[in-house]
């Protein structure tokens, strides 16, 4: 695994805080949030692109 793909310890606290909250979710539920982080994703994709455009 390159350096770019490996978490910080900070960011597996907050991966294993997330899994347990998670855990708990209907299935329903588990949709809309995956579906609501993927959007997130996509923001902060443009985001840094447009960044990077305007640099």
């Amino acid at each position: 695994m390159n350096l770019s793909s490996q978490l910080s310890m900070e960011q597996q606290f907050k991966l294993k805080v997330l899994q347990e909250q998670v855990q708990s979710l209907s299935k329903e539920q588990a949709q809309e949030y995956l579906l609501e982080m993927f959007r997130q994703m996509m923001v902060k994709d443009n985001l840094v692109k447009h960044l990077l455009k305007n640099a």
